[in-house]
């Protein structure tokens, strides 16, 4: 479960950089690409805080 929700994460994250580094190109929507880039970051770090808890088995 761990190693799914790390890459689940890591693809997230990926997404939302790319997103937000891309937001520039679309034309009209920069704005709404760069929000949705920075949700997307915000959820990837939110999977390992939600889902994984804590790294020391609490």
């Amino acid at each position: 479960m761990n190693v799914v929700a790390f890459i689940i994460a890591m693809a997230f994250f990926v997404f939302g950089m790319l997103l937000m580094g891309y937001a520039t190109t679309f034309s009209g929507f920069e704005a709404i690409a760069f929000f949705g880039g920075i949700l997307s970051v915000a959820l990837a770090v939110a999977i390992p805080v939600n889902i994984l808890g804590r790294g020391d088995g609490v």
